[in-house]
């Protein structure tokens, strides 16, 4: 989810390993990292309020958009697979849906997803 950012795990740039691709990554650096961070951590309190990770609410958060997006966490852990699994019990209201909709409004993430030469060859 966000190459790892939305589950709120990552809280800064050292939290990466020196040679982690996503240090090369323009969302992960400088003012885009910090800009971003801001988003997470809003919707990481709402999170907290509803009782849930930042992970499992963004995943319910996704299933809510309708039956057209269908959204598919790719994890490494079997922890994890459970984690993201109790998404499917999350009810978000639409008081919670209106509030998400305003912590992450489109457009709102700063920094181009690969790094640039990756973008250009995915372009191709």
């Amino acid at each position: 989810m966000g190459r790892g950012f939305l589950t709120g795990r990552i809280k800064r740039v050292e939290d990466l390993a020196s040679d982690d691709f996503r240090r090369n990554v323009p969302r992960f650096q400088g003012e885009s990292f910090a800009q971003n961070l801001k988003l997470v951590e809003r919707v990481g309190e709402i999170a907290s309020r509803k009782g849930v990770t930042t992970g499992q609410l963004v995943l319910a958060w996704l299933l809510a958009q309708g039956k057209e997006v269908v959204p598919i966490p790719g994890t490494t852990r079997r922890k994890h697979l459970e984690e993201n699994n109790a998404a499917l019990d999350i009810e978000l209201t639409e008081s919670d849906l209106s509030e998400l909709a305003s912590a992450m409004p489109p457009g709102a993430v700063i920094g181009m997803r690969q790094p640039e030469a990756m973008m250009r060859l995915s372009n191709l």
